[in-house]
């Protein structure tokens, strides 16, 4: 599974982004999918995913009832719609694939995207 991520860029807090992971290569719909962040200084922390297997959904607390993920099947795309951005929601977003029940721990996925920045202003 090969991933590409985009959507970041610079906003002022209180505005919304969305971003995209385009997926490609193996069956899109067999994997867990799932949006991660790390800030400069700070480790790689869980944002959102659809748990595999099922595909229900889990947010960190930190985002819950501001982010959205979402997917499109016929595009291979999984979104992450964040709304009422916080200056400490600035960070490098990065999406991941992988099959494990273990959806918050970073290590459990085994497919990865080159990351993309967001930012947010005060």
């Amino acid at each position: 599974v090969q991933l590409q991520a985009s959507g970041g860029g610079l906003v002022q807090a209180g505005g919304s982004l969305r971003l995209s992971c385009v997926a490609s290569g193996r069956t899109f719909l067999s994997y867990g999918m799932g949006w991660f962040r790390q800030a400069p200084g700070k480790e790689r922390e869980f944002v959102a995913a659809f748990r595999w297997p099922g595909g229900s959904t889990a947010y960190a607390d930190s985002v819950k009832g501001r982010f959205i993920i979402s997917r499109d099947n016929a595009k291979n795309t999984v979104y992450l719609q964040m709304n009422s951005l916080k200056p400490e929601d600035t960070a490098v977003y990065y999406c991941a694939a992988g099959r494990s029940t273990n959806y918050y721990d970073g290590s459990a996925y085994s497919y990865w995207g080159q990351g993309t920045l967001v930012t947010v202003s005060s």
